[in-house]
């Protein structure tokens, strides 16, 4: 049977993203969206034990945290390979685990087709920037890349609060401190309190998951302070409605109030399938202008679609409009377009008209 070293290493050079150990099936690779069967070996459930045990022995960390809660998130660094953000759990009384494959070095923006408009966010210097979709849709890769544009190009202290960490930078012009929840610090909300405290230019926080994140989050971006964050949301509307809908709903307008100031931008991304076959991002763009601000303020909410529509020229991109631009382009098919359009009926309209079909 192999190891785990050598299921990574196999799987990696298949182009995997993650790797499935799951008791009953074989050991499986997602690459793209679709997901591959390693081998045609089952996966038995003292073979599953022995693959959680080694990885939990690579990243050098105590196995009781999986047996105490059931599940357990975690990174390993393995040397002159990759790194992994890994997450193991009990189902139906065995170990499984769930392996992401994580590059070591931060990858070139170009190269992964984050457009300009986006890294230039890198530029702000104060305000909450919000990069929200879906799990598994490149978040991490588009802030570690924004970031790494902030350590290449002034001077500050950037702290990173994650769990786990996922990229690892090295200090250029800004000096980095990464922060990896349940190692370094308790929680998100702990730590946030505390970088307070150590003179920082640019928090990114890896994700805000209650209402008490998102007040000292918001507060940080209004005394000066860029705060980078991710939600598991699709689009600036839901974002925003998200965001608004963790606080009681007798917070609920003195939040808006106060979001409708801290908030600059949001970014909303997912992964798509380019007529090649390889995974490409696409994004919405939305910037907090004047209309915005009030529309926030005020509950309205629902209007803000239509100003991402029409302020092509401040930088804001809608995400039909992205998918428009591919497909017209002749980067992604039409049917992948209307697949992940937020308005398909609308969107096919203004394809067949420019295509013909």
């Amino acid at each position: 049977m192999l190891s785990l070293l050598e299921i990574l290493k196999k799987s990696m050079e298949l182009g995997a993203s993650d790797i499935f150990i799951v008791a009953g099936k074989p050991v499986s690779y997602k690459k793209g969206k679709v997901i591959y069967q390693l081998n045609e070996e089952k996966v038995m459930p003292d073979y599953s034990k022995d693959l959680v045990e080694e990885a939990y022995k690579l990243a050098n960390r105590e196995l009781c945290r999986l047996m105490a809660d059931g599940d357990d998130d975690f990174a390993i660094s393995v040397p002159n390979l990759t790194r992994l953000r890994v997450n193991c759990y009990k189902q139906r009384g065995s170990m499984a685990a769930v392996l992401r494959i994580v590059a070591f070095g931060i990858p070139n923006y170009q190269a992964i087709g984050i457009p300009e408009q986006v890294m230039a966010l890198a530029n702000k210097q104060k305000g909450m920037v919000l990069v929200t979709g879906a799990a598994g849709n490149g978040k991490s890769t588009t802030l570690a890349c924004i970031l790494q544009r902030i350590n290449e190009t002034r001077s500050g202290h950037i702290i990173t609060l994650e769990d786990p960490i996922e990229f690892l930078y090295r200090n250029e012009k800004s000096i980095i401190s990464q922060r990896e929840i349940g190692l370094d610090t308790m929680n998100f909300v702990t730590a946030l309190r505390s970088s307070l405290r150590q003179s920082p230019d640019v928090i990114l926080v890896g994700e805000m998951r209650d209402y008490e994140t998102v007040q000292i989050a918001m507060t940080a971006a209004e005394t000066g302070h860029l705060i980078l964050s991710t939600l598991h949301t699709v689009g600036a509307v839901n974002t925003i409605d998200r965001i608004i809908d963790i606080f009681p709903s007798n917070q609920q307008q003195q939040v808006r109030v106060q979001l409708s100031m801290a908030l600059k931008t949001v970014i909303s991304q997912q992964l798509i399938p380019s007529v090649n076959g390889e995974l490409i991002p696409v994004f919405e763009v939305m910037h907090v202008n004047s209309a915005v601000r009030n529309m926030i303020r005020e509950s309205k909410v629902y209007q803000i679609e239509s100003v991402i529509g029409m302020s092509g020229t401040e930088g804001m991109v809608s995400m039909d409009n992205s998918l428009y631009d591919l497909a017209t382009r002749g980067k992604i098919t039409m049917e992948t377009a209307l697949q992940y359009a937020l308005h398909p009926e609308l969107l096919e309209k203004r394809l067949r008209s420019n295509l013909g079909g």
